[in-house]
């Protein structure tokens, strides 16, 4: 089967919607067009809309992505591919290099909005994509053209849906408009009206875009229905737990339209969870993945982003593998991987309390040798390795990178993000804990700088098997097999043994308990949490962890003081501590099958640690205080620019952020 994937290579589509060539997605868009003097034949709305794509399918970015920013405008460190280091504001991570404002809550409302084209109160995108609406049918029947207009429908609806993840309300705009156009001084839409609006845009591109095995990879029937799933899901739980807005009445509406919409992909039965040949560690494999998902025997991809590393590529590759995350610096944290049940599909703890809980035995605790990751969700060493694991890390010194070159490197323990001596830059971590997913060891492909084809991921049949199961759950109709088509395939997928453990098959009847999660949601929520949705949270957790969606999930759910939840690195046991003390240039270690160095970062030559002896990540910070980040729910939403303010008197600032006087 043919699959539905923005495919960079031999695509510029005619009107047939049926030949290729290799123009889709680089050419730039083609700005500053008088009205009624471009679109004069049908070839020409492809043509521009080509120029749009870039803008909104992304994958890993173009050329050097090191200095990218994400599309929701909460992008803690400007760093790599978006799909990736989304996660860097959320609680998946810990960066190295101190605390974002955003996170550590000294961020303000800014002056005036971002040039960026990834900014939320951005309006250049949008206006490219109404100018082509307001003319397209200048060229013929506007019903023969409807499968163009569609594709920018499913854009508009895109770009409304990353404004109200950021902002909420925001201005509805029909026209393509300058700085003198009166719209652009008119008020926010109300919510309802707002998201009613992006839902018809779904829905014409739903209804007008081809269902075929198109391998040219324009925007389908499939893609719009997967991501209407997505933000009906967004919006149906943002107004259920959101009670100041008085919407939860209409919250299963929205919820009822995620579950349709992920249905009708499921029952066309084109999809399936990525399995690889011969190789054991499926999930891991499915993200390094070079050119067309159809190429790998992927038939799980829905929408991606393809390069031919000639005449498109991109660095991720090199910033994420050969510099380990050089100047973004990114490890995993304790709370984090205590969300990953052991092999048996319980969690850690099986009872008790805080200081007694019950251990599960499978659990080896935290005093060995990474010896936490053992016999846990086979995902968790898929996604954080042990070192040794898959390949050694880069060893900058004699350019050597394989396991049996190098032996094995363990992370570097840094506050810093890199610069300097080579061991400052390489291998480096602040938590201890080293991120694997979506690492390539493949020395051509960070040696290709620029050129890298690493596939990027976007719309995947894994999530949308999840978004079937919690807009289920949240309206109370999961049942058993929706369970085994949803969290039992994805588990069986990343390699779970139901012959060994029957029970680490979810059923309705077997919802394991959680005293360490269950008080930690206590604690932090206003409202309670059915088992059965806890353990779907932790499924989407775990499944979508480092591909940039968990801070959306954390607003919708109204979940951000999670955020406060400690922030911790692994436990500098005694035998830790004597390992990172070694120094790589005493002869008595030159033969030990690791390279490593004492500590280094901008507190000195020490690991801080607490009072457990687990790394506190932010020590320096005066907002951080043991770990814990701030919380203030005005971070719902983000401001208003004061500039957008002064200029349009109508626009009312998002609760809590700074206003203007008036």
């Amino acid at each position: 089967m043919k699959k539905y994937s923005i495919i960079a290579l031999f695509v510029t589509l005619v009107a047939s919607l049926s030949s290729c060539n290799d123009d889709f997605m680089q050419r730039d868009p083609i700005d500053d067009m008088a009205d009624g003097t471009f679109f004069t034949k049908e070839a020409d709305l492809q043509l521009y809309l080509d120029g749009i794509y870039r803008y909104y399918v992304y994958g890993h970015g173009i050329g050097g992505t090191n200095n990218t920013s994400h599309d929701k405008g909460f992008l803690a460190v400007k760093a790599g591919s978006q799909i990736i280091f989304g996660d860097a504001f959320s609680d998946n991570t810990v960066y190295a290099g101190g605390i974002d404002g955003k996170l550590g809550g000294t961020y303000d409302t800014p002056n005036s909005a971002s040039k960026n084209f990834d900014a939320p109160w951005q309006w250049e995108k949008l206006r490219k994509v109404n100018y082509f609406l307001n003319h397209y049918a200048e060229v013929g029947d506007p019903e023969t053209l409807k499968k163009y207009a569609a594709q920018a429908y499913f854009f508009k609806a895109w770009d409304y849906y990353i404004k109200l993840v950021a902002l909420g309300e925001v201005p509805w705009l029909d026209k393509e408009l300058d700085t003198a156009s009166p719209e652009l001084y008119g008020p926010r839409m109300p919510r309802v009206e707002l998201v009613e609006n992006i839902l018809k845009c779904f829905d014409f591109a739903i209804e007008n875009l081809e269902d075929n095995d198109n391998s040219c990879g324009y925007i389908n029937q499939d893609m719009a229905l997967f991501l209407k799933a997505r933000f009906c899901l967004f919006e149906g739980t943002f107004r259920k737990y959101h009670t100041e807005l008085n919407l939860q009445s209409t919250a299963n509406g929205l919820l009822g339209m995620s579950r349709d919409a992920a249905w009708k992909i499921i029952e066309k039965n084109r999809y399936s969870l990525f399995k690889h040949a011969t190789a054991k560690d499926s999930y891991w494999q499915l993200f390094i993945q070079k050119g067309s998902p159809e190429t790998e025997g992927n038939n799980e991809t829905i929408l991606s982003r393809v390069y031919d590393g000639v005449k498109l590529g991109h660095d991720n590759p090199r910033y994420w593998g050969f510099n380990n995350h050089t100047r973004y610096c990114l490890g995993a944290p304790v709370a984090m991987l205590e969300d990953y049940l052991c092999e048996d599909g319980r969690p850690i703890y099986l009872g008790g309390t805080e200081g007694n809980y019950e251990v599960n035995p499978l659990f080896k605790g935290y005093d060995g040798m990474w010896e936490e990751l053992d016999n846990r969700d086979p995902r968790l060493t898929q996604t954080v390795c042990k070192p040794g694991e898959y390949a050694s890390i880069f060893d900058a010194d004699d350019n050597t990178y394989s396991l049996e070159e190098s032996g094995v490197i363990y992370p570097m323990i840094t506050y810093d993000t890199g610069g300097g001596s080579p061991m400052k830059k390489y291998n480096s971590t602040v938590t201890g804990y080293r991120f694997i997913k979506h690492w390539m060891p493949d020395y051509a492909e960070w040696e290709a700088n620029s050129k890298g084809v690493q596939t990027a991921h976007m719309f995947r049949y894994g999530e949308l098997l999840l978004i079937y199961a919690e807009a289920k759950a949240e309206l109370g109709e999961i049942t058993n097999e929706d369970l085994n088509i949803t969290v039992n395939a994805l588990r069986e997928r990343a390699g779970f043994d139901f012959a060994k453990y029957p029970n680490a098959k979810l059923t309705l009847s077997n919802i394991p308990a959680d005293p360490r999660l269950d008080a930690i949601y206590s604690q932090k929520l206003d409202y309670s949490v059915s088992p059965i949705i806890r353990e779907i949270r932790r499924e989407r957790r775990v499944e979508m962890m480092m591909e940039g969606m968990r801070y959306e999930d954390l607003m919708r759910w109204k979940a951000g003081r999670l955020f406060t939840v400690p922030v911790r690195g692994m436990k500098m046991t005694q035998e830790k501590i004597e390992l990172y003390s070694k120094n790589r240039n005493d002869e008595k270690y030159k033969d030990f099958p690791y390279k490593i160095t004492v500590p280094i970062g901008e507190v000195g030559n020490k690991v801080i640690v607490d009072d457990d002896g687990f790394i506190i990540p932010y020590p320096t910070s005066t907002t951080v205080i043991k770990g814990e980040l701030p919380w203030d729910d005005k971070r719902y939403y983000y401001p208003i620019p004061l500039n957008e303010m002064l200029m349009n008197p109508l626009l009312i600032q998002n609760p809590g952020w700074k206003d203007i006087n008036r």
